[in-house]
């Protein structure tokens, strides 16, 4: 038997990297997991998916619809979909500046509104959002991106305070820089991809970057039913980058 045994979660942006990660992990710890993604297609047999757009709120709430109609219940809420965007605060305009916000912040928002009717009624009501070690840390080119996290570390707190007499518990985990499809857009983007890759690889202590199941793992422990005391937190998974300060190695 698994504390997840019987539980219903749903996990955003789930087709790929991080949230297929987590997805996975889930469902072999006993979980019926609904992915929700632009294009769900192509998924494992034990995951479920169903297309969703975290931007529109009409089509979050046919998609929430739809897997409590499937299931019968929601207990668990990954919010992981989100976008990256690399630039200074000249090099992004307006429209970067929403598309980011709007997908990265009010996304979570509009994900969490239509599923909170169904975590009230649940015995093990969780929510984990993906935040980022840049909501803390200044990142070279990322303010967008950056602000976007810093803005999910306060919504999970806010979340957090606002359901906790629900028994709903909203966490977060921060990943430092993930190897994950996500990246690698993020990173073409770049003069020099390769220099850019390596570099991310260094920006952790570790010196490398980290895996998309070693966050599931974190996530997983966080929305367990077994964690029942932790409640507005931030996890960080980011091979050392936040806390350590390594010295250069030597040529």
């Amino acid at each position: 038997m698994s504390e997840f045994d019987g539980t219903v979660a749903i996990v955003t942006g789930g087709a790929s990297g991080i949230g297929l990660a987590t997805a996975k992990q889930l469902a072999a710890a006993g979980a019926t997991v609904a992915v929700l993604d632009l294009n769900p297609d192509g998924l494992p047999a034990e995951l479920h998916g169903f297309v969703a757009d975290v931007s529109d709120r009409a089509s979050v709430i046919a998609a929430v619809a739809a897997v409590g109609e499937a299931f019968g219940r929601i207990d668990i809420l990954i919010n992981n979909a989100g976008i990256s965007a690399v630039g200074t605060v000249e090099e992004n305009d307006d429209d970067e500046w929403a598309r980011v916000l709007d997908i990265n912040v009010i996304g979570m928002a509009r994900m969490s509104a239509a599923v909170l009717p169904w975590l009230r009624k649940s015995p093990a009501a969780a929510i984990v959002n993906l935040c980022s070690v840049a909501a803390l840390n200044g990142l070279p080119r990322r303010a967008a991106y950056g602000a976007s996290k810093g803005a999910v570390l306060a919504l999970t707190l806010g979340m957090a305070t606002d359901h906790v007499r629900e028994g709903i518990r909203v966490n977060c985990v921060s990943p430092g820089t993930v190897s994950t499809p996500f990246v690698d857009r993020m990173v073409a983007k770049f003069d020099d991809p390769v220099k850019e890759r390596a570099a991310l690889d260094a920006r952790q202590a570790t010196g490398r970057m980290v895996t998309p199941e070693e966050v599931a793992g974190a996530i997983l422990y966080l929305a367990s039913p077994l964690s029942k005391s932790t409640t507005g937190t931030a996890l960080e998974v980011d091979g050392g980058l936040h806390n350590l300060r390594v010295r250069p190695l030597s040529s």
